[in-house]
């Protein structure tokens, strides 16, 4: 039976609020449950958040647990890590992953290890967040998909929802862990609007969502990424092809089990991602599925990912660097051997 993306709430009046709202909504409630929380980055606090993520908050909690920062992400990261390190717990928000690479160090060296180096002795609760891949004509500096990069190194968790209801619950999930956490959100979903309920909700790190029921194909993705992958299951059900799809809502963990039952169901996988092909995620969930699974595989693992050239600004080179519904509707119909 696919896991359920929302609660049991017959009863109850589902409201259609923004990723944005979401992302924000949980930031509240958490930062009013316990005091040790707080915000810091670029224009978090008197801009109400480069993408209007954090209205409001400055005025509801005070200058002091809304905290905008200079233009110095090695610098706000590395106070972040050592308030961790002496009990608070820190939410980080980078304007975009592309700048964490200058405070990589500190996420790196110090967050990720300090537990294993401190032999168990020290934790480090910290979030890290904020957009991930591309926006548009931002061009090649703005627009990189660092999942991998970050789930490629222990000590660290990865999360990458894809709904405003997986936004909350996922980012409620990831203050509350004890763990320094990736958290990546895209700068073209935060105006996506989604039902989220008013009632207080957890989801599970680690946990995938079957999102798409289906027999004949099983399609895995993450982020964003999920809306062509949906889309493309839409199109591929026109021609009767049933395409189970699958949300990975985090990287590290994955959640290879439900991907593994799903393809000793439907016999093929095709995996979609935004980044770069060399060392991606896709590439690792393939051999993990050819490991764990070859005897139930009736063809090759299929991967779609971009273009390993840095992301042009050119939106006609855009549209032919990514990730599209017609890659993936041809790679699906390769796998089922039907007819393009």
């Amino acid at each position: 039976m696919p896991n359920s993306s929302k609660p049991f709430l017959s009863q109850h009046f589902m409201r259609q609020i923004q990723f944005r709202e979401a992302l924000r909504e949980a930031m509240n409630e958490e930062m009013r449950r316990d005091p040790r929380i707080f915000l810091m980055g670029e224009e978090v606090a008197e801009y109400n958040g480069a993408y209007k993520v954090s209205q409001g908050m400055l005025d509801e909690f005070g200058a002091g647990r809304v905290i905008d920062t200079p233009i110095a992400e090695l610098g706000f990261a590395g106070i972040g890590v050592g308030a961790a390190m002496n009990g608070l717990l820190p939410i980080i928000e980078f304007m975009t992953f592309n700048f964490s690479l200058v405070a990589i160090d500190q996420v790196i060296n110090s967050a990720a290890k300090l537990h294993s180096m401190s032999g168990g002795q020290f934790s480090c609760p910290i979030v890290f967040r904020g957009p991930t891949g591309n926006a548009g004509m931002l061009s090649s500096q703005h627009s990189q998909n660092f999942e991998n990069w970050y789930a490629n190194c222990p000590g660290l968790k990865v999360v990458v929802p894809s709904t405003p209801y997986d936004a909350k619950g996922l980012l409620k999930a990831s203050i509350r862990d004890p763990d320094p956490v990736i958290f990546m959100e895209s700068e073209l979903m935060y105006g996506d609007k989604g039902e989220v309920p008013e009632e207080e909700y957890i989801l599970e790190i680690g946990k995938a969502n079957i999102t798409r029921p289906g027999t004949d194909v099983t399609i895995v993705s993450f982020g964003k990424m999920m809306k062509i992958a949906h889309t493309a299951a839409d199109e591929l059900a026109k021609e009767g092809i049933q395409a189970e799809v699958i949300d990975l809502r985090s990287v590290r963990p994955i959640d290879y089990d439900t991907v593994i039952t799903s393809v000793k169901k439907t016999n093929r996988l095709v995996v979609v991602e935004e980044a770069w092909p060399l060392a991606s995620l896709s590439g690792e969930i393939a051999y993990v599925v050819q490991r764990r699974a070859f005897d139930h595989l009736d063809a090759p693992v299929v991967r779609i990912t971009c273009a390993d050239v840095p992301l042009p600004y050119a939106p006609t080179l855009i549209e032919a660097s990514l990730p599209n519904v017609a890659r993936v509707v041809k790679a699906v119909k390769e796998v089922t051997y039907a007819k393009a």
